[in-house]
């Protein structure tokens, strides 16, 4: 039976991994417990198809133990026994135990002393949150390593390798396909890159060669492979961005028909992290102090839709794009913080006032740092004036409300009684 490209294509050592830089890099922790062989039992947790099973394999791969794989929720003792026994005649064995939040209490009990003593290495892969869903003492026993989403630049890295690769991959087919229709597998398999993988080995299979024996992949043939709908035809992905930025401007005009049409496009076109980054960047630069409370929703709407996925993802969003749109609106920070970015990047700036100076080290006092800093606890309303600012930019304002909410309105009154006493 043929293996799957996905299965096919897992590292066999370290140094192969797609991404997990903070973890596998030169230098890093599991870099440095494989290049020692000192390995203890991990956690390695994270959304689907991001190398939980590729990291294992590695380590495996650039150790040369032996490397077993269950379910924790499938596979039965009498599996782990199997394991524990090749263990005590070969010696470590490198156990990957995926779903390990479902280990239940017989089986956990029984793996326990085998942890202790060193002759299996858990490699325990959950999607779940391991401090909240795996058991204390698998847990105390364990290191917790979060894996990070990959990015589209190392899926699509991955899908040129097993283009490439005449072993494993699929480098002894002729094949033709655009950057454009490569980086849309990236895209829309939302960082998993076993969906990448496995979509990209169906369309070359699936695809009859052209006169000259090339298997030409194209943008229609992706889309029937993914089952999603591309934004766009054209080569250089300007529907991509474009949908994207009526999407915003769509929130910031407050028209709700607009934004959840643009937001359909998107998730119709598999774009979940494109949509979710947007709306957290539009909440706080469209929404921001007109509403901080919405903007607190907004997160945890997307929070939620990271969590559950597509398609029960559309229903937070939605929530979230809703209130968006019906929202008061003030792009105040934003302005704020952009004019002060600008001064910096102009070289208008000057030194730290004196009495703002650090103090942690000795003869700060002697070369007056510190001297005549007023504690603002110590006063009526826990405020002093006194001089913040360098003292050539002692007059500038950044920040100018926009009084379009209850919210910031109170803000622009404080702001005013400060600036008046």
């Amino acid at each position: 039976m043929n293996k799957p490209l996905a299965y096919r294509m897992r590292p066999t050592a370290i140094d192969q991994v797609v991404g997990q830089k903070h973890l596998v890099s030169e230098g890093k922790i599991i870099w440095r417990m494989v290049k020692a062989k000192q390995l203890s039992s991990m956690i390695l947790y994270g959304p689907p198809g991001i190398g939980k099973t590729s990291i294992a394999s590695a380590i495996a791969g650039s150790t040369k133990y032996a490397f077993r794989k269950l379910n924790a929720a499938t596979d039965t003792k009498k599996d782990l026994q199997i394991v524990v026994e090749e263990a005590k005649m070969s010696g470590t064995v490198i156990l990957l135990l995926d779903e390990v939040h479902r280990l239940d209490k017989p089986k956990q009990d029984f793996l326990l002393p085998h942890l202790e003593n060193g002759r299996i290495v858990l490699i325990g892969a959950t999607t779940e949150n391991p401090y909240i869903s795996i058991h204390p003492a698998i847990r105390s026993r364990s290191q917790i390593f979060e894996l990070q989403p990959l990015s589209e630049a190392d899926i699509t890295h991955a899908l040129k390798r097993a283009l490439t690769d005449t072993e494993n991959g699929l480098g002894k087919v002729d094949v033709s396909i655009e950057d454009h229709v490569l980086n849309y597998f990236s895209r829309v398999t939302n960082g998993d890159l076993r969906s990448a993988l496995n979509a990209l080995e169906l369309a070359v299979n699936s695809t009859e060669p052209d006169d000259s024996g090339t298997v030409v992949i194209t943008l229609d043939i992706a889309e029937e492979c993914l089952q999603r709908k591309a934004l766009t035809h054209d080569k250089d992905g300007d529907g991509h961005y474009n949908a994207i930025s009526a999407f915003q401007k769509s929130i910031r005009g407050s028209d709700v028909h607009a934004a959840l049409h643009y937001l359909a496009r998107l998730l119709e076109a598999g774009e979940l992290k494109v949509a979710i980054r947007r709306l957290i960047v539009t909440a706080y630069e469209d929404i921001g102090l007109a509403n901080p409370a919405g903007v607190a929703r907004v997160v945890t709407a997307v929070e939620a839709a990271e969590k559950i996925g597509l398609p029960e993802a559309r229903i937070p969003l939605a929530n979230a794009v809703i209130e968006m749109c019906l929202s008061p609106k003030s792009n105040s920070a934003i302005s704020a913080i952009d004019e002060a970015l600008s001064d910096v990047r102009q070289g208008i700036s000057g030194d730290v006032p004196k009495h703002l100076k650090d103090t942690h080290y000795k003869g700060a006092t002697t070369l007056g740092s510190g001297v005549g800093y007023q504690f603002p606890h110590d006063f009526d309303h826990h405020w002093v004036k006194q001089q913040y600012l360098p003292e050539r930019l002692k007059k500038r304002t950044y920040y100018n409300p926009a009084s379009t909410s209850k919210f910031e309105d109170a803000l622009s009154k404080q702001l005013d009684k400060f600036n008046n006493k």
